[in-house]
């Protein structure tokens, strides 16, 4: 017998208020250990206040499962079977998730659960922070939960990283830097938050302080949470939270924010001792038709020499995102420029048919 929306729900409030009074209790005696004083005991109102927290935080995280068109060309690198996790944020079953699961998706399914399945659509996918939205078809089990401040996460509170879906876990992290982020896929965020130990379900993972507000959604599993030029550690990125802030209403009704309209190459590239070095090429891509090699080193970007990937992006993006863009290389110690016409990024992805 198949059980309804409210039974759902019941179940997994019971289940969670179990679960949720375990966390704040352990968060509590966390959070007193990292700040070197004796575990004093949590008031009543504190202790109930937390574990409803943390109780609706846990129960807003489900699976997302998504399929790419079939001739998407993100499945070259993300494959066409996505698999990961999300967070209702909204009383209309709006749900926030990493782009990269849903980028190119003609089909989504959110997942509560074992077996119990809800259809839903991509609302957006912001390519200037990395942000996927998410709009169930269907009522979910589930209560949105709050933002927090992720600008502002001390460096001794305990955190709270869910996944849900197959990859349904829960641990605790906490923040160990947060800082400017540069992927080597054209890609550059501020104030990123890095976290350890690392979590590998990590895509889309929710990130919560112990009240139960949404710090930042997971992207990454890295090996230098703490920093270029720190000893190595194994941890994760998350895209933090504030963000999504200016640009929430803007991704619902245009599917992005006006900053993804931006000048794309088709270059990975890697940053090493002052130096980027282009390591792989998109299929079909500017700098793929341009005859730009992997090994090629960028030395300047329309005149502006640039060392880092930060500068580099910063550089391509600041001008039209359709225009001839100049390249200064060095191939094999000899120096080139080369020509090519960039393309606007958002124009390039493909959408199911009708949307």
């Amino acid at each position: 017998m198949k059980l309804s929306i409210r039974s759902i729900a019941l179940q997994r409030l019971a289940s969670l208020l179990i679960l949720a009074v375990c966390l704040t209790l352990a968060m509590l005696a966390l959070a007193a250990h990292a700040a070197d004083a004796p575990p004093a005991d949590a008031s009543p109102d504190q202790t109930a206040a937390r574990t409803r927290a943390l109780a609706r935080a846990h129960g807003a995280v489900v699976g997302v499962e998504a399929t790419a068109i079939e001739d998407a060309g993100s499945i070259a690198t993300l494959g066409r079977e996505r698999h990961g996790s999300g967070v209702v944020i909204g009383s209309d079953g709006l749900v926030l998730t990493i782009g990269y699961l849903i980028v190119e998706a003609d089909h989504v399914d959110l997942q509560f659960g074992d077996d119990h399945v809800i259809p839903a659509r991509v609302v957006g996918y912001d390519l200037a922070t990395g942000f996927g939205l998410l709009q169930a078809l269907a009522p979910l089990p589930a209560e949105p939960v709050p933002f927090g401040n992720s600008a502002a996460v001390p460096a001794n509170e305990p955190l709270l990283v869910v996944s849900g879906g197959d990859e349904a876990a829960l641990s605790l992290a906490r923040l160990v830097s947060q800082r400017p982020f540069s992927g080597y896929w054209e890609y550059h965020i501020d104030g990123a938050l890095f976290t350890a130990p690392p979590r590998p379900g990590h895509s889309g993972a929710a990130l919560f302080n112990a009240d139960g507000e949404l710090l930042g959604i997971g992207s990454l599993l890295v090996g230098d949470a703490l920093g270029n030029g720190a000893p190595p550690l194994a941890g994760n990125m998350f895209v933090p939270i504030d963000l999504l802030k200016p640009i929430l209403a803007e991704m619902r009704e245009r599917g992005a924010s006006r900053s993804s309209s931006r000048a794309w190459l088709g270059v990975n590239c890697v940053e090493y001792e002052g130096q980027i070095r282009i390591v792989r090429l998109s299929a079909a891509s500017p700098a793929e038709q341009a005859g730009l090699e992997p090994g090629d080193r960028i030395v300047a970007i329309d005149g502006v020499p640039v060392n880092d990937l930060e500068s580099f992006y910063r550089t391509l993006w600041q001008r039209s995102p359709e225009r001839d863009v100049s390249l200064d290389i060095q191939r094999g110690g000899v120096a080139q420029s080369v020509h090519l016409q960039s393309l606007d990024r958002i124009k390039t992805l493909r959408r199911p048919r009708g949307v």
